[in-house]
């Protein structure tokens, strides 16, 4: 038996997880003949180590085991970020109602009784393989739209209602509740009149038109908070706030990480698409008109563009508002 395959692509990764090598065995051919790639554990330490080295995209655990039992392996991988998405079915013997309800308090989705019946288990694994998967896909399409807002000079945090504690943030806004407030970090505390705009906001967010809109300046430039419904994956209580600095600063840090270019490329281009001729921007940025000229070749060239009139439509169309 090999206790630490490759996966192939596409192939999803199980571990099992029994004190018994015979159970072992009997599931780990069922489901290598179905074309999983399998990892076996025999305690529930090794349990632990394995998950949180592979990954496995869904847990076959035993409920009674000698040292730690199923129970606790479940709590310690859903207590754990990086293990806590994957499905556990729990393989028991016991079907006392007081048992069922305990391996499900402890974190599993299922449980399959033994003795094992491995079409049984190889029909509920799809079900919840299945649901894990489009899970996943919905957290990803939610991160790349929240990247994506980064990309385009806005920065987007998850905050809980109740309190104004900063859940989860993108970089951007992270950089932005530092400059701005003073906060920094997960867990953070958002002022307390933002906190209560949210707290008002809340009970009639989904019946108005637009986003409601905040702006404070303290005195590093204005920031406009707009508040969102939240994301699919967002728990209750929870709202997305996206922040954008007002601010020629911010409009350039744009469009540097949009295109890839330098800051002073950058800048030059901000001021390109304010309409501004060569010697304008020249006097604006300190360079003389040659140097702008240098700046703006390179700029078309890494814009893929020939003229003035293009690079300046394709930076407005990444600034914001």
């Amino acid at each position: 038996m090999d206790f630490s395959p490759s996966p192939a692509r596409g192939a999803s990764l199980v571990l099992i997880v029994d004190d018994v090598p015979d159970n072992l065995a009997m599931l780990h051919d069922a489901l290598d003949a179905a074309g999983y790639i399998v990892l076996v554990a025999t305690s529930g330490e090794a349990a632990l180590a394995r998950a949180a080295q592979a990954r496995p995209d869904i847990v076959l655990l035993d409920a009674l085991m000698p040292g730690m039992d199923g129970f606790e392996v479940a709590r310690r991988l859903k207590a754990d970020a990086q293990t806590a998405q994957i499905p556990i079915v729990f393989m028991t013997g016991l079907t006392e109602t007081e048992h069922l309800i305990a391996a499900l308090a402890a974190g599993g989705v299922d449980y399959v009784t033994k003795p094992i019946k491995p079409a049984e288990v190889l029909a509920r694994m799809g079900v919840h393989l299945g649901t894990a998967r489009r899970a996943q896909a919905q957290q990803q399409q939610a991160v790349q739209a929240r990247s994506a807002l980064d990309a385009f000079g806005y920065a987007s945090l998850t905050v809980r209602v109740a309190d104004g504690r900063v859940l989860w943030q993108t970089p951007l806004a992270r950089e932005l509740l530092r400059r701005h407030l003073g906060i920094e970090g997960l867990r953070a505390m958002l002022p307390d009149d933002i906190t209560a705009w949210i707290q008002r906001q809340q009970p009639t967010l989904a019946l108005q038109p637009e986003p409601p809109r905040w702006t404070f300046n303290h005195g590093h430039g204005p920031v406009v908070l707009r508040l969102h419904p939240p994301s699919p994956e967002a728990d209750e209580g929870e709202l997305l706030l996206v922040m954008r600095e007002e601010s020629d600063l911010a409009a350039r840090e744009t469009l540097r990480l949009a295109f890839g270019i330098t800051a002073k490329e950058a800048e030059v281009l901000y001021w390109l698409a304010q309409g501004k001729i060569n010697r304008d921007i020249a006097d604006i940025v300190g360079s003389s008109p040659a140097t702008v000229k240098k700046h703006l070749e390179r700029i078309f060239a890494k814009l893929g563009v020939e003229t003035r009139t293009a690079a300046a439509a394709m930076a407005m169309a990444r600034l914001p508002g």
